[in-house]
């Protein structure tokens, strides 16, 4: 019996490395958007259902859920398995000399571009008169917060992650990311009005 499920779980772990190696841009996509999808609603979860006094409790915004799931599958995932692509090939092996100028050009290029694909692409899909207006007011404040958890976190990336699983790897650091900004934000809220869950999903985003 036991030599039985350990064949079963053989079979499926080499069923999902041949996907992975046959598909690799289809599945990043699809992992990486639903990481994505899940760091918003859990952090939704979070500050409306579990939080809250069950009369204060709110629904989830499931539209906004799924403008998360338009940006983290068709919009994020692609941007970074392109990039990353470029860069391991541009970049390859694992000198300290490597890894800097990876991390460089992570942070000081790619972050800002994402950075404004997101905050210019939600205020779009949510129909906002000025959609450059919140990339205004946010960009700095969450690049400088992405400095102190990406730069680590895509060191060890670089060193230690295999290029066709960095995607997977990046939504993993996003869900933290996003929940670590939303425990942030609910202490900024603490002495302040509330405020409408869009400006607490927002700050939300890595590049």
């Amino acid at each position: 019996m036991v030599a039985v499920k350990l064949w079963r779980c053989w079979l499926l772990v080499a069923f999902v490395v041949g996907v992975f190696q046959r598909h690799p841009f289809v599945t990043n996509s699809v992992i990486y958007g639903s990481l994505y999808v899940g760091a918003e609603f859990s952090q939704q979860y979070i500050s409306k259902r579990w939080l809250p006094p069950a009369a204060k409790r709110e629904d989830i915004d499931y539209a906004t859920v799924g403008r998360y799931a338009v940006m983290g599958t068709a919009i994020y995932a692609p941007t970074l398995y392109a990039w990353y692509k470029w860069l391991d090939r541009t970049f390859p092996g694992t000198l300290k000399l490597t890894i800097a100028k990876k991390l460089v050009l992570d942070q000081f290029i790619l972050t800002p571009y994402c950075l404004t694909l997101f905050y210019a692409g939600m205020s779009l899909m949510e129909g906002s008169d000025d959609i450059f207006l919140e990339l205004r007011e946010k960009f700095v404040p969450t690049f400088i917060r992405s400095c102190g958890f990406w730069l680590p976190a895509q060191a060890l990336n670089f060193l230690f992650v295999a290029p066709r699983f960095r995607i997977i790897y990046m939504g993993v650091c996003g869900m933290i990311w996003v929940n670590i900004l939303c425990w942030i934000k609910r202490q900024s809220l603490s002495t302040e009005p509330a405020t409408t869950a869009r400006e607490t999903s927002t700050d939300n985003v890595k590049a």
